[in-house]
């Protein structure tokens, strides 16, 4: 049997063919695309359609390249970026573009609703997380205070994995993995929280659709897909889920004592709990997961964003770039780079900038500040692996995944700022074989098949990839440790001088 996974992402889409029996990924393909331009700053959408058309050109790539065996498929899956805002009429068009997980146009309704519960520690009492400009709901204020009459248009909200899983199945509703990134779902009993969507217009609610288990089938596909596809009448759409969700079914993160950490364009942390975790300071996202478990996670929107600043102010191309930070010090001569470009969320600096600090007579070369960039951006996760541990999570061994786990000098910076083993996968696109995976776990739920289980599943169709294993070094730990208190020392004084 052979189930497809679909990663729909900011940049582009990704999909994979996974044969359930050999564990092998058959086929892959990818559609790149871009922004909407010309929006004002701190404005990031784009068009709905755009990722309908990647979809399927992506579905269409994987089919042709194992010809027949199409016949075999028998579950699709679909991971998607979060937090972005679909709104649709009564008519199930979308009503302007989507508002993304990037956007942060939003500061002016996160500092309202905040002050409307008492506060972020009011927020999070309610529903347990903070109100921060990446969700979705001060993107539906946004909507309601700035385009009114789009507002009043609006009769469905969906995720961008929702949009995706209406098209492929006419059905419409959420589970609670990405329902949770929203903001308006009480994590700790995973229903709607009333109170925040009623602050926001009454109609909310009604606008929201079902939400439920991340295990169950979310539907079938439509007819009409199915023989444009040439697949069968009996392909299940699983309930899908955020790429940070699906990214921890692909990378086996499916039970406490992992961690994944994401290095692409923005990073992320994170891990499956068994109950919620719940950050007191806002710091750490509760969410729920999508196997019906938690995933508290952290999110830096800068990572591998400044090492490609670096590398293209020097012309370098990757094994350049890679040379470059191999052969700089640990520490870089003491050059630190506070890596805010686009702003940041951990912490939360929507507004933030980037800073070198510590330029001495010497010390700013070129491979220095790429050392800087890479540790500067490492260490802002590391900031957020230790919030994990004053939590009680404490990870034996943390799986990497993006394209700057690829890199073997970023990966020992990794093992040594984290203070953990470090390993990545042998594929990566962890994502969409999470997709897949959960397809193959909803099928078999359904119709009481032996495998159900994702540890199970897990255990056979994740394969770590040993060669990139690395493992601490005392004395750089050390170091990072030292340097980490200062970058965010620094990181403080700056923001609350308004510097920053």
């Amino acid at each position: 049997m052979l189930y497809l996974g679909i990663d729909s992402g900011t940049q582009s889409t990704k999909a994979i063919v996974l044969d359930l029996e050999s564990g092998a990924i058959l086929a892959s393909s990818h559609q790149g695309y871009e922004l909407i331009e010309g929006l004002p700053p701190g404005h990031l959408e784009q068009h709905p359609q755009t990722w309908v058309e990647a979809a399927d050109a992506c579905v269409r790539g994987c089919l042709e390249q194992i010809g027949s065996r199409r016949a075999e498929v028998r579950g699709i899956g679909v991971s998607g970026q979060q937090h972005g805002l679909v709104v649709l009429d009564e008519n199930d068009e979308p009503v302007r573009p989507a508002k993304l997980w990037c956007d942060t146009s939003t500061q002016g309704q996160c500092a309202e609703i905040a002050h409307a519960f008492g506060g972020q520690p009011g927020v999070i009492a309610l529903a347990g997380n903070a109100v921060l400009p990446g969700y979705t709901l001060p993107k539906i204020l946004w909507l309601k205070q700035n385009e009114p009459a789009q507002f009043s248009r609006t009769q469905s909200i969906l995720l961008p994995h929702d949009y995706l899983n209406f098209w492929l199945s006419g059905v419409k509703r959420m589970e609670y993995g990405d329902a949770s990134g929203t903001g308006l779902l009480n994590v700790r009993t995973r229903t709607w929280c009333a109170e925040l969507a009623d602050f926001i217009d009454p109609r909310v609610k009604e606008m929201l659709p079902e939400v439920g288990s991340s295990r169950a089938v979310h539907g079938r596909l439509q007819p009409e897909l199915a023989r444009a596809w040439g697949l069968g009448d009996d392909v299940i759409i699983s309930a899908g889920g955020g790429d940070n969700m699906m990214g921890a079914i692909g990378t086996g993160n499916i039970k406490p004592g992992v961690i994944t950490a994401s290095f692409g364009t923005s990073g992320t942390l994170y891990g499956v709990a068994a109950a919620p975790v719940v950050d007191g300071q806002g710091e750490v996202a509760a969410f729920c997961d999508s196997t019906d478990q938690w995933l508290p996670l952290v999110c830096t929107m800068n990572v591998t964003v400044v090492t490609e600043e670096v590398r293209e102010m020097n012309g370098w191309d990757l094994r350049q770039l890679e040379a470059a930070v191999a052969s700089a010090p640990a520490g870089a001569e003491g050059l630190m780079f506070l890596p805010y470009l686009n702003g940041e969320r951990t912490p939360n600096l929507p507004g933030g900038c980037g800073v070198l600090h510590g330029v001495r007579m010497g010390n700013l070369t070129p491979a220095n500040l790429a050392r800087a960039a890479v540790e500067g951006a490492t260490l802002g996760l590391a900031y957020g692996l230790k919030r994990f541990r004053d939590l009680g999570m404490d990870p034996a061994e943390i799986r990497l995944t993006g394209g700057g786990s690829q890199s073997a000098a970023w990966r020992q910076v990794a093992a040594d700022a984290f203070g953990a083993e470090v390993v990545t996968l042998s594929t990566s696109e962890g994502a969409a074989l999470g997709a897949a995976i959960q397809a193959v776990q909803a099928r078999a739920a359904a119709e009481g098949g032996a495998d159900a289980d994702y540890e199970t599943l897990c255990a056979r169709l994740v394969q770590l990839d040993e060669s990139t294993r690395c493992e601490p070094n005392a004395e750089r730990q050390a170091l990072y440790r030292e340097q980490l208190e200062r970058q965010m020392a620094l990181t403080d004084r700056l923001a609350e001088t308004g510097w920053l």
